[in-house]
């Protein structure tokens, strides 16, 4: 059951009374929305994000009766210097969650062994190039980022020339992977990844946003209501055409 919907600026938002709810209503929504595109495109290009917050809308998502062999996958963020079978691992988690459950055309991964992170960022740009992304499903941050652009950090660039870039991570971005149960102590989070850029990921063409979690419950709000800011990332979905918010009771209750 929806408690509250309604629009910031350009983008739709939609507050459910359960976690399950606003995972299950979100991925059937974009289950359509990969379908009708379907119809149009041979074949579509999409970008997952990778956290326990999109546990439920991934679920669902595999179960769908989506036409999976005509998309190529690719993920959004990846530390840097994390073993290849790191439980941690971003590539790990989508292919645990989804790309293994699916027949998927290309499944395309950031390297987190890659020795230079800058050649593995030109590499993943390139790619990204030849696959203008049709549908960003992701997350947002306890700190509003979007991906790992981080605010405070300069790293959360609106205008910035890179699409996939590498970060230095804040601490409160930090602590969130021990807060989510990913590591054991901030000590052991990386603190350095790559990321996609804010452009890259507003380019998009369809983004669906999935934030459950009374953690994210600032962000949320900030990202509805604040002002549209580097200091919160997130709002910048405030400026795109076609974008949906998706959370629950928890996430939502600072705008309920």
């Amino acid at each position: 059951m929806i408690l509250k919907s309604g629009k910031a600026d350009l983008l739709e938002y939609k507050i459910y009374d359960t976690r399950e709810n606003m995972g299950r209503s979100s991925a059937d929504e974009a289950a359509a929305y990969i379908k009708e595109l379907l119809i149009k495109k041979n074949e579509i290009n999409m970008i997952f994000a990778a956290a326990p917050s999109q546990n439920e809308f991934l679920a669902t998502l595999v179960k769908s009766d989506v036409n999976f062999s005509r998309i190529n996958a690719f993920h959004m963020d990846e530390y840097i210097g994390l073993d290849t079978n790191a439980p941690q691992g971003f590539g790990n988690f989508l292919n645990n969650a989804i790309f293994s459950k699916i027949q998927l055309k290309s499944v395309n991964y950031i390297d987190s062994t890659a020795t230079d992170p800058d050649a593995e960022c030109k590499r993943y740009s390139e790619l990204l190039e030849k696959h203008p992304i049709d549908i960003v499903c992701m997350g947002i941050g306890e700190n509003g980022h979007i991906a790992f652009n981080d605010p405070g950090t300069g790293m959360a660039n609106f205008n910035d020339k890179y699409l996939v870039k590498k970060v230095v991570l804040d601490d409160v971005c930090r602590q969130q992977q021990v807060n989510d149960g990913c590591f054991k102590s901030i000590n052991e989070v990386p603190k350095y990844a790559i990321t996609l850029t804010v452009p890259m990921l507003f380019s998009g063409d369809r983004i669906f946003c999935v934030v459950p979690a009374t953690t994210k419950a600032n962000a949320v709000k900030a990202t509805l209501i604040g002002d549209i800011s580097e200091n919160c990332p997130a709002s910048i979905l405030r400026r795109h055409k076609n974008s949906t918010l998706y959370g629950d009771k928890d996430s939502g209750k600072l705008i309920l």
